[in-house]
């Protein structure tokens, strides 16, 4: 039974199934770890997938392997290939896949090997013949007679019945940010008024009066009437000016703070949540439990 790759297989083969595989990133199936990506496919000679080639360079650096169809799990949505029950120490002891590896019958017992679990016992014509069985008892393998249908849990897809979906659904989180909104500068500037003040000035002036004193026409002697020139009296005048000074003192004083106030606001936001759609064929009865 040759096997060939997906591309010698169909040349087409976009077309024909809607996808290219290659490039889609492969997973641990239960905790979503990376361990490498798809290069290609490999289809029997009916057109079935048989295998993935692997990279796996996340685990093991450089190597690539083959993944048989049925450990596989493809979500298209998510462009993921998720594997079911591979370990790492499982993948480097699997054998290495080169470009030019010629997939025969002797190749392909060196994959399965790498995946029984326990192993199957083969036909003593085998050269890469496995341990027995443990635990456990399974029917021999002739090379000769050989079919991928012996041996499901490698190539059914449908083998792994049991498969755990995880619904996910968003919550809204409130956090605070702390955002300015604005600044306050607050500092003195001088204004100036002109204002008038009342100030009581004095100011003396000389007053000249000319009376006529009561012994008037009376005969003095000539001792005393003292006639001369020359005689002046003396008289100092004051005035009063107005002298303003200005004088600083203290008006009032400003004391500048911070106090929070709070308030509670309300965000409205669409969030999501997955539910699960469950579709039937036929007359088929399928039975739902609650969560646990």
């Amino acid at each position: 039974m040759p096997l060939q790759k997906i591309s010698e297989f169909d040349t087409d083969y976009h077309n024909t199934i809607g996808k290219d595989i290659k490039e889609l990133g492969i997973y641990i199936q239960g905790t979503d770890e990376k361990i490498g990506t798809i290069i290609d496919a490999v289809l029997d000679e009916q057109g079935a997938f048989r295998y993935l080639i692997v990279d796996i360079g996340v685990w093991v650096f450089g190597k690539k392997v083959l993944l048989p169809i049925g450990k596989s799990r493809i979500d298209s949505t998510a462009d993921r290939v998720y594997v079911v029950g591979l370990t790492r120490e499982q993948a480097e002891k699997l054998p290495e896949y080169h470009e030019h590896t010629a997939l025969d019958y002797d190749y392909e017992e060196q994959v399965r090997g790498g995946y029984r679990t326990p192993s199957v016992p083969l036909d003593a014509t085998s050269t890469a013949a496995v341990a027995s069985t443990v635990g456990r008892t399974s029917p021999s393998l002739d090379r000769n007679n050989y079919t991928y249908a012996q041996e499901p849990d490698l190539y059914d897809v449908s083998a792994h019945g049991d498969q755990t979906f995880k619904l996910y659904e968003e919550r809204l989180v409130a956090n605070k940010q702390r955002r300015k909104t604005g600044e306050v500068a607050i500092g003195k500037h001088v204004e100036t008024d002109t204002v008038n003040v009342a100030v009581s000035l004095e100011k003396e002036r000389v007053v000249i009066e000319r009376v006529t004193p009561k012994d008037a026409g009376k005969v003095v002697s000539a001792e005393t009437a003292n006639f001369r020139e020359g005689e002046v009296a003396h008289l100092e005048i004051y005035e009063e000016v107005a002298d303003v000074q200005k004088e600083a003192f203290l008006r009032e004083e400003v004391r500048v703070q911070k106090v929070v106030d709070k308030e509670t606001v309300e965000v409205q936001e669409t969030i999501r949540r997955e539910e699960l759609e469950v579709e039937t064929d036929g007359t088929l009865k399928v039975n739902k439990t609650d969560r646990v």
